[in-house]
């Protein structure tokens, strides 16, 4: 065999040796790759994608059918300074602005005389619902209210002599007027605002302050 005879049948044999080394290293490579925990992962990582969009969708939702409550007085742009002095207040009850340090407690508190504006407004911060009834109203009504407050998280209840309607309904930023316990509002607010998307301060806490009126 002549010598250029010998090497092109040395040239095929490597290229021969080349493709079955290569088809080695890619069955090997389809065997070792983790193809079960790659979906796996794939799937988790689409459930959470959904899960996320869910939550910011519900989030929406609910902030829009509360701002649709009959009757709702929105206020904006409030100030969230500390301050142990007396704040002059453009509502009454406040919907918001400078308070005091410590909160009012209002984890489903039930208050029978009126509480400091400055303590009750921290509360507001922390995602809490103040319901503030003028007092004399009707017992029959003033028991509906603290069926809704008792045992509730984040509300409180309270009198409050100043107020220009029987009942009110406040969170941070947000205050519903009514002249009727049972008017089906109460519930929608409840549900719209208690740690609702208002809150400044999600995750505060509602105990552990001021116990007392």
């Amino acid at each position: 065999m002549s010598k250029s005879a010998r090497n092109k049948n040395a040239r095929k044999n490597a290229q021969g040796k080349n493709a079955k080394n290569a088809k080695r290293k890619n069955a090997l490579a389809q065997r070792d790759t983790p193809w079960g925990s790659i979906a796996f992962f794939t799937v988790i990582g689409l459930v959470a994608v959904v899960a996320i969009g869910y939550t910011f969708m519900q989030t929406r939702s609910s902030s829009a059918d509360s701002k649709s409550i009959a009757g709702l007085v929105v206020k904006e742009d409030l100030g969230r300074d500390h301050t142990t002095g007396t704040v002059q207040y453009d509502s009454d009850p406040p919907m918001g602005g400078d308070h005091d340090p410590a909160w009012q407690n209002c984890d489903g508190r039930l208050y029978d005389a009126p509480l400091r504006n400055e303590n009750a407004v921290h509360s507001l911060e922390h995602g809490a619902v103040w319901i503030t009834y003028r007092p004399g109203l009707d017992t029959a009504q003033l028991d509906a209210l603290k069926e809704k407050v008792d045992g509730t998280d984040y509300t409180m209840l309270s009198p409050y002599p100043t107020q220009d309607a029987p009942i009110k309904l406040t969170a941070w930023g947000h205050q519903l007027t009514l002249d009727d316990a049972s008017d089906a509002r109460v519930n929608e607010f409840l549900r719209g605002f208690v740690k609702g998307p208002q809150t400044p301060e999600p995750g505060a806490a509602c105990n552990g302050a001021k116990d007392t009126p």
